[in-house]
């Protein structure tokens, strides 16, 4: 399979190269020193700059890739090593797990001069170096690189002694500890480190140094025994002899070690095994029950209150129907859920930076539900009936199955953009696995977010206290619509950030053309058949007219990002602009259709408590503004293991890693985290 993938990326990088001929490495070599001794050596380095969102290959490139080579052309007598491998990321690609690099990259090398080298020439080194660099796609890469290096007195050369120095503190370094191995079911490889399992270090990561030796993706869970750390991993191929690779351990104050790791098979002591894995993952078990949790919890979220008149009103008329409509409602929800979720697998992994929520990232999808939902209020209203249900027979008679399964459908869509307790974790977890893992997650999540209906139509007694149909329920629907207007309010607005005025007067045309042709269906039916054919007609014109209205969105510009009005607006250069400056920084990932994170700025963070706090500690707030699609700020989400807003981050100084702070925010929890 790895050697399948490899050949696809190579076929598809011909006609990438031809559509963009910039190269995405650029790429130099180095040498540490001045000049070398005869029989001295030098060290020199290959430095790659990647482009932002690319990545080059470990030596083990993970589940597809290849590594970077130096071919050497040196002249005679002289002797180059293999290359010094720094340690490399985990960079997920929709199901598999590559291992590489990102942003600047130093692969140093040491060359040796011949005892007989000549002082005073100057030689040529020359290297023809390739890699295969890869974002959506894969390019593969080459130069022909040269450097002069003088023979003579060996002297360090100043300029690049520090970033020597740093190259060389991402080298692996040999264990101070002994490890073990033992293979059953899992693959337990343990440090005997009584230091480290008094420490608990904030990640673990085992990087094979051979492919195949584990399952890549799968999480890597720590655990710790009396006197060290085990790290449990999935076996992939039979490993037999000595484990080699490398162990990365993150501390709790953000620092990393590579150490090399050369086990042999050996007793490994019981642990208590953590349940997240190293990198944040979850068991898939776990995930499916944070996924209930989390999908139970956002019916009582502040997203959900846009469509709390429609449940509301459904639990009306559960009550003397309650079984059929309650299980279509679920069905509604559980399909929309599973529906959703693969809809977002999918197009990751055809190359689209999205998350959770994408749906309301498009002005046309966030037009379009206003309409609906400008719409639904206007049949509660009673402004016109679908069908031959007048308000009168509406009485003793319900919306049946279908019109429950709508309203599951339509609670998911505007709902489901926000995230909660729980089920943050769930969807993290989610988007990182293959589609059956996944699609058992989303269908987790839809099974607790119609839980309370679910219920209902195992046990429809439990609405026995709500009276017999009357003039009472025709009184509540009509209710219920102004809900429902307040809904299309809260999406006009939301349109209004993505794609300025113009979004409004469109999505306003709209909604006066919809209400006239709800107006001319309801008093064209009692027509003759040539009256009602000639309402009907123009009905569907009106329609039409509305449905090219709101195509002229989709390729509207979005409107310009405003300042955030209390602090400053996210970017990935910024935050490590600041935090290099060992300033502390709050960042708010939001969105202006997640309600749940403007009830967060209101009522927590815009507060004097909490704006002082940050005004002592001398706290950056920056903002992140998902509300249009943002590459930029999805992949903060994917960094913390997150798929949608809100997420609140708080980095320390002194370069510690962010703690994440819950989806519900209160003062006392901001100040905690920023006492740290």
């Amino acid at each position: 399979m790895k050697h399948i993938l490899l050949f696809l990326a190579l076929v598809m990088a011909a006609p990438a190269m031809a559509q963009d001929s910039q190269p995405k490495v650029q790429a130099r070599l180095i040498a540490e020193d001045k000049a070398v001794a005869p029989g001295g050596s030098i060290t020199i380095a290959l430095e790659e700059q990647i482009a932002p969102e690319w990545h080059t290959y470990w030596k083990n490139p993970g589940d597809a890739g290849a590594p970077t080579v130096i071919e050497w052309t040196l002249p005679p007598g002289w002797k180059a090593d293999a290359i010094q491998w720094p340690r490399p990321m985990r960079v997920p690609v929709g199901p598999l797990m590559d291992y590489g690099y990102e942003g600047k990259l130093w692969l140093l090398t040491k060359i040796t001069a011949p005892a007989g080298a000549k002082a005073g020439e100057t030689v040529t080194i020359k290297a023809a170096a390739s890699w295969l660099v890869c974002k959506n796609i894969c390019i593969p890469e080459e130069r022909a690189l040269s450097i002069a290096v003088p023979v003579g007195a060996q002297a360090a050369d100043p300029a690049v002694a520090k970033d020597f120095a740093a190259a060389r503190a991402l080298l692996p370094i040999a264990s101070p500890w002994k490890m073990t191995y033992a293979l059953g079911q899992t693959l337990d490889l343990y440090v005997a480190a009584p230091s480290l399992a008094a420490a608990h270090p904030k990640g673990a990561d085992f990087f094979p140094a051979r492919p195949g030796l584990i399952k890549n993706p799968a999480p890597q869970l720590v655990g710790y025994a009396k006197d060290g750390l085990v790290l449990r991993l999935t076996p992939g191929a039979k490993v037999s002899g000595v484990l080699e690779g490398l162990l990365v351990l993150t501390s709790t104050d953000g620092s990393v070690q590579a150490l090399e790791v050369n086990a042999a098979a050996g007793p490994v002591p019981p642990a208590e095994f953590t349940t997240e894995a190293a990198d944040g993952e979850l068991t898939l078990l776990l995930a499916i029950l944070f996924a209930l949790l989390g999908g139970l919890i956002l019916n009582v979220m502040p997203c959900v209150l846009p469509i709390l008149a429609m449940k509301a009103l459904a639990v009306a008329q559960h009550g003397s129907e309650g079984r059929r409509e309650s299980f279509s409602y679920a069905a509604g929800a559980v399909l929309s859920f599973a529906g959703l979720g693969l809809m977002v697998l999918v197009m990751r992994q055809g190359g689209a930076s999205i998350g959770w929520g994408f749906q309301l990232q498009s002005p046309m999808v966030v037009a379009g539900f206003a309409l609906l939902v400008f719409g639904v209020g206007l049949n509660l209203s009673g402004l016109f009936e679908v069908g031959s249900i007048t308000a009168g027979e509406g009485l003793t008679r319900k919306s049946g199955p279908a019109g429950a399964f709508f309203t599951g459908v339509l609670a998911v869509a505007v709902a489901a953009p926000c995230t909660a307790p729980f089920m943050a974790a769930a969807l993290g977890f989610a988007l990182s696995q293959g589609a059956a893992a996944a699609l058992a997650v989303f269908v987790a999540l839809g099974v607790g977010f119609a839980l309370p209906f679910i219920l209902l139509g195992f046990w429809p007694r439990a609405l026995s206290f709500l009276p017999r149909p009357g003039t009472w329920m025709l009184r509540l629907k009509q209710f219920m619509a102004f809900p429902m207007y307040g809904a299309a309010i809260w999406l006009v607005w939301v349109l209004s950030q993505q794609v300025g005025p113009r979004g409004v007067a469109v999505v306003g045309g709209a909604m006066l053309f919809v209400a006239f042709a709800g107006w001319l269906w309801s008093v064209t039916r009692d027509l003759a058949p040539r009256g009602r054919s000639l309402g009907t007609g123009a009905v569907v014109l009106l329609l039409l007219a509305v449905g090219w209205g709101i195509s002229q969105l989709g390729g509207a510009a979005a409107a310009p990002v405003a300042q955030a009005t209390r602090g400053e607006a996210y970017s990935a250069a910024k935050l490590a602009s600041y935090r290099a400056s060992g300033r502390p920084v709050f960042v708010d990932a939001t969105a202006a259709w997640c309600i749940t994170c403007l009830v967060n700025e209101e009522a927590v963070l815009s507060k004097g408590p909490v704006q002082s706090a940050f005004a002592a500690r001398k706290v950056v707030y920056m903002v992140a503004d998902w509300t249009n699609q943002n590459p930029e700020i999805t992949s903060l989400l994917k960094e913390n293991g997150r798929s949608g807003v809100p997420l609140y981050l708080y980095y320390p100084p002194g370069g510690a890693a962010p703690r994440i702070l819950p989806q519900i925010l209160t003062e006392a929890g901001v100040l905690a985290a920023l006492e740290g």
